[in-house]
């Protein structure tokens, strides 16, 4: 069983990010879920990266990190979207961190000034022509990664797991999810 803090998408914390969490929860795996935007949802992406722009993404960052406060150490940190911002922070910078889930993209190493811990295993899930995933970032960041594992999926959508939105697509969804199982088995 492992322990995951995992950070929602854009749209802030929906149904389907929740159904997620839950999943694996079903599993056997104890997942926090952190509000990152105090309650605010959005429909559409644009909108809700505007908010997170007014917000400040420092600030979803820091909310991020104070989510971790108090939780123990050995933790997988995992984020959709937005939320990678956060758990790929806590994964290369919080001691004894157990594994990293990127979802929908993922910054380079550099981003957070130090470099990806080798010891840390890492996932990263996205379509292979999502317009929102740099996937110059992503490739940096697996290559800097000696234990880091990309997973491409064929497809445009952007919130492909997330059941509540329409770019649920959901062959993609049970193969990211049944990978995620697997990793997460292997880190608790």
């Amino acid at each position: 069983m492992a322990e995951l803090l995992l950070f929602h998408h854009a749209l802030g914390l929906t149904e389907g990010c929740l159904a997620f969490a839950e999943e694996l929860r079903s599993a056997g795996h104890v997942v926090h879920t952190p509000d990152l935007y105090e309650g605010r949802l959005f429909e559409e992406i644009d909108d809700g990266v505007r908010h997170a722009e007014s917000v400040g993404f420092e600030t979803i960052i820091k909310r991020g990190v104070r989510a971790a406060e108090g939780l123990p150490e050995g933790l997988v940190y995992g984020g959709f979207s937005l939320g990678v911002l956060p758990a790929q922070l806590l994964a290369q910078t919080r001691a004894g961190a157990a594994g990293a889930l990127l979802l929908y993209g993922a910054e380079p190493a550099s981003q957070f000034g130090t470099p990806w811990p080798a010891e840390v295993p890492l996932q990263v899930h996205a379509m292979d022509a999502d317009p929102w995933v740099e996937l110059d970032h992503v490739n940096e960041l697996i290559a800097a990664a000696p234990r880091g594992e990309l997973f491409l999926y064929r497809g445009e959508r952007h919130l492909f797991a997330d059941r509540s939105h329409r770019d649920y697509d959901e062959a993609a969804a049970a193969l990211m999810t049944g990978r995620v199982l697997a990793f997460l088995g292997s880190s608790g």
